[in-house]
């Protein structure tokens, strides 16, 4: 069979059949998901009975593979894939993965484990329209700054939401502390456009003070967040998402009432990212070289 792709929005997102991911790609096949994931930044495709070690190998044929995640944990006999599971915590909060260490991934990958009867969906928004929707003013604001990406803040959660649980869980998140400054519009490496490259571990704008950048970057992410930019994905039993994390954002919406909800997570290890005048992200502070490999 051959590779067809559907579109899912005018913006974002397609539906991918004529291909078994659960068994090994050829090189033609290949080209054909990189190519379709860098026109449309977000994949879905017919999981079958993918496992996990399916997952890592069909995510293994766009790249090298991260470890589960910096700071926490992986499932138990699987160090790259990691539990996204509501009884872990809920990242309903815009972000990009990752983006506190020097090189994130390129690609995410996500698998339907346990999915609640209604609401859990995942958001998924394009960074590159997002950039190309900005008024040139804006623009060339924005192709001008960097941001300080860390894991070490408190997600805007009030204190007094905050139990024993949930700081045991942001004990382990920031375990290791990240800092790392990014451009805020990265050049994609193999398409050339250009994205907005924020979210929710983009805390400040070098050079400016917190709330001066908490402004700018709120201005910034209203772009991102238009409905028109996002695919509002509902899982369904048995699927994988595949999305371009260089130039999209994702949200987990916690909308199912406390319900089980597990996905699994495997990540493609990334490049370092480089501004439009060619300069690239610079680490400040933590080391996670025990996590990702940089790819070439």
């Amino acid at each position: 069979m051959s590779i067809e792709i559907t579109k899912v929005t005018a913006r974002i997102g397609a539906r991918v059949s004529g291909v078994d991911i659960t068994k090994p790609l050829d090189q033609e096949q290949v080209t054909a998901i990189r190519e379709a994931l860098n026109a449309h930044k977000a994949l879905v495709f017919d999981a079958g009975d993918l496992d996990d070690a399916g997952q890592q190998a069909f995510a293994r044929q766009l790249g090298d593979l991260t470890t589960a995640h910096p700071t926490v944990g992986a499932v138990e006999g699987a160090p790259n894939v990691l539990p996204v599971d509501s009884e872990r915590g809920r990242a309903n909060h815009w972000h990009t993965d990752v983006t506190f260490v020097l090189n994130p991934p390129q690609a995410s990958t996500l698998r339907s484990i346990t999915i609640p009867p209604y609401g859990g969906e995942t958001l998924i928004a394009n960074a590159a329209a997002a950039y190309r929707d900005l008024p040139e003013p804006l623009r060339r604001l924005a192709d001008t700054l960097w941001a300080e990406h860390t894991n070490d803040y408190d997600y805007a959660v009030p204190e007094e939401e905050i139990d024993e649980e949930k700081a045991a869980q942001r004990a382990q998140f920031t375990s290791i502390r990240y800092r790392t400054a990014h451009p805020v519009v990265r050049v994609h490496p193999l398409t050339g456009e250009r994205g907005l490259f924020i979210g929710g571990f983009a805390q400040r704008i070098v050079g400016l003070s917190v709330g001066e950048s908490r402004k700018i970057l709120e201005l910034l992410q209203a772009y991102v967040t238009r409905p028109e930019n996002i695919l509002r994905h509902r899982w369904a039993e048995n699927e994988l998402v595949l999305f371009d994390n260089r130039i999209t954002q994702h949200y987990a919406i916690d909308n199912y009432d406390g319900q089980p909800r597990r996905l699994h997570r495997v990540t493609v290890a990334g490049d370092v990212p480089v501004g439009i005048e060619g300069k690239e992200s610079y680490s400040i502070e933590g080391d996670a070289s025990h996590y990702t490999p940089v790819a070439a």
